[in-house]
């Protein structure tokens, strides 16, 4: 028995050492032509050598992959080809649409990740399925939580794909040009993922636990250059558009026709700096946002999805604290408030932006945009700037320090002192170990206003542990009571909040679960110019179970208290009497959310809640349906509905939010989507239907329909616009 106890120690201890030691794969480097096809016949590929040997990551972390993939590559002075052999048991794949980036869960994928500075922090993202869709993706913060994976990010790469009957091939060509690195450089950081709707499994090439995300930039291995890599000849991208819109509002009885033209260049510094110069831009969405129901005194912050701000966004927008104190904003900037307090569009005259690596250890980042005035509406015009420098440090964290202004550039009769500028400059420390298993963000910002001399910083810790049985996060944050960042996301000020967070993760051998665990997050808010009265408090208790099939189950308390320092009516009934202030309210509330398994042609989301609100009670349930016939069709329905039941003379509501969507891809370059909203709580209906013809690389034209209705006793019109967009991007 003792022989056969340290015989399983050190298997372990050999098995533990075969999982993290790091793989390489070799870069052949080829002057032969490789044609982009899939066959992958050309005698360059027989000679590369392949990274192989995945392992499995779901259900597992612990065993080879059942289904293999094989994965060679090659290069020369302009592109790096990629050929892949990824194996399945049959030809039955879940492909939901032909639209590029698709999301990965619920479909059949092979994805590459490459970190070409080798600093663990972020990554370029290249992935197709079986049918030859692809996506691309920029990560960023080392792969540790979702916000850092942004698929709105496009460069130009071709690929294909062929369908045998127990595995697909895929040959790539993506130009070095698409790649940030240094000249010279013989080694990047690399990983692969890989989807496998038949066998229900998920692999990677670099053995990752579980309790970090598949995409982590913590677990890669090497791959390396047969020589080193020269200096890539980066294009020059023209991207003109031209845009003609004819709508009407008929609240005010006023048409508008507009024709505008613009346009963004992009130029590469080195091969490792991005310019960025926009002229007139049109910032306007041919893709509506999703609407949402605020029961919170609070606003909401939408993603940002403009090309322009996309690459290298961290550098500029992981600054402080994303829900309570993040000094930059990118979607403030084209946005103003009219003489009624409305936000409206603010036209933007143009704008510069630099980003990038300086070396492998400093990023620079630069952005300069001015905006116009508009007199009618009180509005001066601007000048936005940000200007960041990040430092490595050690392994995988980083220093950063930034500087933001926004300031009028004109004098106004009608602008106040407080308006005419506003300045932060801060300092941040991301932690990063090496296995990832210990995070944090440090920080200390101070904003600078006429006539304010006091109260104007924010600061927040925050350090997680992250192993496979506990996650325990300690954080804590304080925003001054005079701290402004104008174009920030401040959710309020004067405020002291902590948010630690502890949970317990179990992994069962046997049953259809495949881990489950319990978590409690106690959330206090305490007001400093108030002595520090704890003005609310959430304490959320959760168990979650994910099971074998992908499906998902939650159940959650929260025990909430509030102080209200001002009335407040969560139903935003016009005319209604509020729910008074200096009263504190403790109320208690159940939610259970249950999503479904994604491979199925039907899957949903389900989230009924019950429990009190306020002095009152409040019955919700969120759901969304998801129909597929793929690969041409998908529809689903987003359907909200909150019944809040307050006591004499407060109001009541029924709340509705629906939003049914449909999306048709007739083939890989021809899309039609159509989205449906209503939404009670802004009396408003509206129909955005949309077609998009890529008629080349990255060019599109867009068709688009808008139709906007007041709901509040009868079906009348908002606003009308039929708008035609035409983008073309070109390389010189």
């Amino acid at each position: 028995m003792r022989k056969l106890i340290i015989f399983v120690a050190l298997l372990n201890v050999f098995i533990s050492f075969s999982q993290t030691k790091t793989k390489v794969i070799h870069v052949k480097y080829i002057h032969e032509p490789i044609t982009i096809d899939a066959v992958l016949d050309e005698a360059a590929w027989s000679k590369a050598a392949p990274a192989k040997n995945f392992w499995q990551y779901f259900p597992t972390d612990s065993i080879q992959a059942k289904q293999q993939t094989e994965i060679k590559m090659l290069f020369d002075d302009k592109n790096l080809y990629i050929g892949m052999r990824v194996n399945a048991k049959g030809e039955d794949y879940i492909i939901p649409s032909l639209r590029r980036d698709f999301r990965a869960s619920g479909n059949d994928n092979i994805s590459l990740l490459f970190d070409t500075f080798n600093d663990g922090t972020n990554a370029f993202f290249f992935g197709t399925n079986p049918y030859g869709v692809r996506r691309e993706a920029l990560i960023s913060g080392g792969g540790t939580e979702l916000r850092g994976f942004n698929t709105n990010w496009d460069t130009k790469w071709i690929g294909e794909t062929k369908i045998h009957k127990d595995h697909y091939t895929v040959e790539w060509m993506i130009p070095l040009s698409a790649f940030k690195y240094r000249e010279g450089e013989t080694k990047w950081r690399f990983n692969s993922y890989h989807f496998d709707t038949q066998d229900n499994e998920q692999s990677t090439w670099m053995n990752i636990p579980q309790n970090q995300y598949i995409f982590s930039l913590a677990y890669m291995g090497d791959m390396i250059f047969e020589k080193p890599l020269g200096k890539s000849r980066s294009p020059i991208s023209i991207i003109p558009f031209v845009n003609t819109i004819v709508s009407k509002d008929y609240e005010t009885g006023k048409s508008i026709n507009d024709f505008k033209i613009g346009g963004d260049a992009k130029f590469t510094i080195g091969n490792s700096m991005n310019l960025d110069i926009t002229l007139n831009p049109d910032f306007s969405q041919v893709e509506v946002d999703e609407q949402v129901t605020n029961l919170t005194r609070f606003e909401i912050s939408l993603p940002e999805r403009r090309q322009f701000f996309i690459e290298n966004s961290d550098l500029f927008g992981d600054f402080g604290n994303n829900r309570d104190a993040n000094p930059f904003f990118s979607r403030r900037i084209g946005i103003a408030t009219d003489k009624e307090g409305n936000n409206i569009e603010n036209d933007i005259i143009g704008g510069v932006r630099l980003s990038g690596k300086l070396n492998n250890n400093i990023r620079l980042g630069i952005l300069n945009m001015q905006t116009a005035e508009d007199l009618k509406n009180n509005i001066p015009t601007t000048n936005n700037t940000v200007i960041t420098i990040q430092q490595k440090l050690f392994s995988r964290s980083n220093l950063s320090v930034m500087f933001i202004n926004k300031q009028a550039t004109k004098n106004y009769d009608f602008l106040e002192d407080k308006d005419k500028y506003n300045r932060v400059l801060g300092i941040d420390y991301r932690l990063a170990s090496s296995d990832n298993s210990w995070v944090g963000k440090y920080f200390f910002h101070k904003s600078f206003s006429p006539n304010v001399n006091s109260k104007d910083v924010s600061a927040g810790v925050s350090t997680e542990f992250n192993s496979r049985l506990f996650k325990i996060r300690l954080s804590g944050v304080y925003v001054g009571d005079n701290f402004r960042s104008d174009l920030g996301f401040i959710n309020r000020t004067d405020i002291f909040k902590i948010s630690p967070r502890l949970e317990r993760v179990f992994w069962p051998e046997k049953g259809k679960v495949q881990k489950h665990s319990f978590s409690i997050m106690p959330i206090f808010l305490w007001k400093p110019q108030f002595n520090f009265e704890n003005s609310d408090y959430t304490i959320i208790s959760a168990w979650q179970a994910s099971f074998l099939n992908t499906s998902e189950l939650q159940f959650e308390m929260l025990n909430r208290y509030t102080h209200l320092y001002y009335s407040f009516d969560p139903t935003g009934t016009d005319g209604a009497i509020p729910l008074p202030n200096n009263k504190n309210y403790y109320y208690t509330s159940i939610n259970v959310s249950f999503r479904s398994d994604r491979r199925k042609k039907f899957s949903y989301n389900l989230k009924p809640s019950v429990g009190k609100f306020y002095n009152g009670e409040k019955y919700s349930i969120q759901t969304q349906l998801t129909l597929r016939l793929q690969p041409y069709f998908t529809s689903s329905i987003q359907l909200n509905y909150n019944k809040i039941v307050l006591p004499n003379p407060y109001p009541n509501a029924s709340i509705w939010l629906i939003g049914p969507k449909m999306d048709i891809t007739f083939n890989k370059k021809l899309f039609w989507a159509t989205f449906i909203q209503y939404n009670s709580q802004r009396n408003n209906f509206s129909v955005n239907t949309r077609l998009q013809w890529r008629f080349a690389p990255l060019s599109d034209l867009f068709v688009v329909y808008n139709d906007n209705y007041f709901t509040e006793n009868v079906f009348t019109p908002r606003t009308r616009s039929f708008n035609v967009k035409l983008t073309y991007w070109l390389n010189i």
